[in-house]
């Protein structure tokens, strides 16, 4: 099991990059409501959608054969 199919994003499939840039995207998003002082119900549960979309992509990272991915760069 390689662990770096999680954090490298050259290892990423593309489930787990738009998981990990919709993050970020809610990351910045919540800070900038906390600097102009507006918060949104539920905002909180966007975290745990990307949580688990991220986590989906991982699991069928992990579950793909390196033949399925031959527009991946190879080491």
């Amino acid at each position: 099991m390689k662990l770096s199919k999680i954090y490298d994003p050259r290892e990423m499939n593309s489930y787990q990059f738009v998981a990990a840039t919709g993050l970020v995207m809610t990351l910045l998003a919540h800070l900038i409501l906390l600097l102009i002082g507006k918060s949104i119900n539920n905002f909180a549960a966007l975290y745990l959608c990307w949580a688990v979309f991220f986590t989906l992509g991982t699991i069928a990272n992990f579950n793909s054969k390196p033949d399925d991915h031959d527009h991946h760069h190879h080491h």
